[in-house]
């Protein structure tokens, strides 16, 4: 029987800190097995001067980690399910996936208790994400938007030198690298959707690769992988990504699974934002019905418009 599989990661503090996770969870779980963990650069890792939306997103963050899986030199990856294209190659699957963290976005600003409501009219505030841009511009017109790349400790670092008001990430990994103290406001869903798959880990491994398969049975979550499964089957139906201000949250309830999502211009001028409820057990239905209902509204302009400009 084999006792030791490896984990491929990207170096950033956070794929570390999710890589480890997810060694110790195995560890904890089967006594017999040890887990190491290799590094791979991708090129999202490479690129950090550029906005994400003008280099394009396909596999962006994942791309040499699947490659290592294909040639067998790694057993899983460990994504940040939202980096997870929804289109996995052929000869890979998404075998598990986590309980999920806290969805939200975060303000963080200079002085604590500082909301996207209480910045001064024209501040300016950062952000990698078209998403968090489309949305934050839509509350507040008047603000100055910049672009922010890098990892969460690099972004939180460019924030306290530079002459921004605030930049926005993801809850979970500010919270999850021990950076809490940072946080000035917690921006509601009401306000703002998140990425899909946000919160999350994925687990891929190679299809063939049913002892790993097995292994990760004790990790995997059933309800975050139905409401992921709606956020990303409504994801690949309106063809988005990094590239296009879409947002979405599915939650399951006593009362089935329900889905929250949302497009927007570039701009935050006009938005589309839909909520339909469905069966856990059809997830990915609910998300390609809920997409439907999106381009009906009017959505369609909004993408082809960001397309165009775009290809």
């Amino acid at each position: 029987m084999k006792t030791k599989i490896i984990i491929g990661s990207r170096g950033s503090d956070l794929a570390l800190w999710q890589s480890n996770f997810i060694k110790k969870q195995l560890e904890r779980h089967h006594k017999h097995i040890s887990v190491e963990i290799s590094l791979i650069k991708t090129k999202g890792d490479k690129i950090l001067d550029v906005a994400l939306s003008k280099i394009g997103d396909k596999g962006l963050f994942t791309k040499e980690l699947e490659v290592e899986l294909l040639e067998k030199r790694v057993d899983l990856a460990v994504h940040s399910l939202k980096d997870l294209q929804t289109d996995i190659p052929s000869g890979l699957k998404l075998a598990a996936v986590t309980k999920r963290h806290d969805v939200e976005d975060v303000l963080i600003a200079r002085k604590k208790g500082t909301t996207i409501a209480s910045l001064r009219e024209g501040a300016t505030v950062a952000t990698g994400s078209l998403r968090r841009r489309s949305q934050l511009l839509h509350l507040r017109p008047d603000l100055n938007v910049v672009d922010l790349r890098g990892n969460v400790p690099t972004r939180i670092e460019k924030f306290l030198s530079s002459d921004w008001d605030a930049i926005i990430l993801a809850r979970a990994g500010v919270e999850r690298l021990g950076l809490k103290k940072h946080i000035s406001s917690y921006i509601a869903k009401d306000d703002m959707l998140p990425a899909v798959g946000q919160g999350a880990l994925g687990i891929e491994i190679h299809q063939d690769n049913k002892f790993v398969e097995e292994l990760l049975s004790v990790i995997h979550d059933e309800n975050t992988f139905a409401a992921v499964s709606a956020e990303r089957s409504l994801l690949k139906a309106l063809e988005g990504g990094c590239q296009v201000p879409i947002g979405a949250f599915g939650e399951v309830t006593s009362n089935g699974l329900y889905l929250d999502a949302i497009v927007g211009s570039i701009d935050g001028t006009l938005t589309f934002r839909k909520k339909m409820r469905g069966s856990k057990k059809e997830a990915v239905k609910l998300g390609k019905n809920l997409a439907k209902d999106l381009i009906k509204a009017g959505a369609k302009q909004i993408l082809k418009e960001i397309y165009a400009t775009r290809s």
